[in-house]
């Protein structure tokens, strides 16, 4: 038996779970928020800038009190897409750029037509740039702060700028292939950096971190704790959640994404795959919506209504179909499919369809139908789907949960709540030191058990969903027609 800790460092707060490294069981957990000050605000209302020592601060916090006592092993994950620029001498060049930044859709766009378009990106490195992407914020260096962006001598992720402060700074940085791949300078498909596209971005080649195995430690602390290769929240979640072939995630935030594990990466030609790489040597093929909670907030609004909450309880009161009302949830525009400038659309009313209950409906039903678009595109790429964990706040809502599985064709999980991602470090932490200790295989995880929860069937409701989703999907023909194609 042995002890190892999984830290988890979101863009608000750093979560520590203690495991036994023989059955993955939680021994002491600790929390701790990050201590932010930043004026640029991104997505969300969150600081797009932030001083990475805040999220050390934060870790030091959550760890205290003799937490780690007796730990043997750290796995960390981070947030995603946080880059952190550093000079020659190991500095930060500027505070790290996180989260959705809004201020680098520009630059993502222009990255897009420098390379040729969509396909030539995804060929290249198995996504299309967006916004949040490492090199996407490189790009705005250069066109915004190019006195920065001229001292930039080495780029890292969050959880490798950790890592590499947890072993005293060495001369070696590291990462693991999950935060390789959602650069967009590295691709999944052959496991190799891409400079060019990091000189098209910056105006010039930098110093990138080496990268790992899953079950690759990253070094060892002057005291003998391993720390192992880390990854991106993603990957750790599903590390954590424990999905494997056969099972797709759903994440129902203000926007929504799907992702399934695969044997292969995926390069899709019309870039509405981002092919990522899991924790496992696997693959995470994503495919993101710009419409998932914000549709339910914007009808719950419209309704005068106080939150999703009430929203469902309304729609409970309508019936498969909510009357004939189709809502195309794209308020946002949308990714999938790409349609970046167009709005939402109504269709389906008649007289007895304008009930309060039925508009209520109507907005889970566009909402559900439009992750059901994302689950296709995997599915239309071989992507084998039987079952879908369904994660965020919504998910516990009876509207979603009497809708979507039906709608997805498909047996739906809504876990029961844990720090996943944290866990999902975990374990990867008592992967690597099982390896370093020879008792482990570096290509067999530990056979941690998975997420449980609540279990919803599509059962007699699936000819009614199917049925659902034609008519959603003959409006979106109609309105956007050739718009979805796999």
């Amino acid at each position: 038996m042995g002890i190892v800790a999984g830290l988890d460092s979101s863009p608000d707060s750093t979560r520590i779970v203690v495991c036994d490294t023989d059955t993955g069981a939680v021994l002491r957990q600790g929390y701790a928020p990050h201590p932010v000050a930043a004026a640029d605000q991104g997505d969300g209302g969150r600081p797009a800038d932030v001083d990475p020592q805040a999220w050390l601060l934060s870790l030091g916090d959550a760890a205290g009190g003799g937490l780690l006592e007796g730990v043997q092993a750290i796995g960390v994950s981070a947030q995603q897409n946080a880059l952190v620029p550093l000079d020659h001498q190991g500095g930060t060049v500027r505070p790290a750029l996180i989260g959705n930044d809004r201020r680098t859709q520009a630059a993502a766009a222009d990255l897009v037509d420098a390379l040729g378009g969509r396909e030539a990106w995804a060929q290249a490195v198995g996504c299309v740039p967006q916004p949040a992407h490492p090199v996407a914020k490189l790009r705005w260096l250069a066109a915004n702060e190019p006195d920065n962006a001229q001292r930039v001598a080495a780029a890292v992720q969050a959880h490798d700028w950790l890592v590499w402060q947890l072993l005293g700074r060495p001369a070696r940085r590291t990462t693991d292939r999950g935060g390789a791949s959602g650069t967009g300078y590295w691709s999944a498909a052959t496991g190799g950096y891409r400079p060019d596209l990091v000189e098209l971005a910056l105006g010039h080649q930098i110093r990138l971190p080496d990268v790992l195995g899953p079950a690759e430690a990253a070094g060892t602390t002057p005291e003998g704790l391993l720390i192992s290769a880390g990854t991106g929240q993603t990957m750790a979640a599903a590390f954590g959640l424990g999905i494997g072939l056969g099972d797709a995630v759903v994440s129902l935030g203000a926007s929504g994404s799907v992702m399934a594990v695969h044997r292969e990466p995926l390069a899709d030609p019309g870039g509405m795959i981002t092919s990522l790489a899991d924790a496992t040597g696997m693959h995470l093929p994503v495919v993101h919506t710009l419409n998932a909670v914000r549709t339910l907030r914007g009808a719950a609004e419209l309704l005068g209504l106080p939150d999703p909450a009430a929203l469902s309880e309304l729609a409970m009161k309508s019936t498969p179909g909510a009357h004939g009302l189709v809502l195309l949830p794209y308020l946002e525009g949308e990714r999938t499919p790409h349609l970046p400038h167009t709005a939402g659309t109504l269709a389906g009313l008649r007289r007895e369809a304008m009930k309060p209950e039925h508009l209520a409906r109507a907005a889970f039903e566009g909402m559900l139908c439009g992750l059901a678009d994302a689950l296709d595109v995997l599915r239309g790429r071989g992507v084998e789907v039987r079952r879908v964990f369904l994660l965020g706040a919504a998910a516990d809502l009876p509207a979603v949960q009497a809708a979507a599985p039906s709608l997805f064709g498909a047996q739906v999980v809504v876990p029961q709540p844990a720090e996943y991602a944290a866990l999902g470090a975990a374990r990867q932490a008592a992967w690597a030191f099982g390896v370093s200790r020879g008792g482990l295989d570096p290509h067999t995880p530990p056979a941690w058990p998975g997420a449980t929860g609540q279990v919803f069937a599509p059962g007699e409701e699936l000819a009614a969903g199917q049925a659902v989703r034609q008519q959603y999907m003959a409006v979106r023909e109609q309105i956007h027609p050739g718009a979805f194609s796999l």
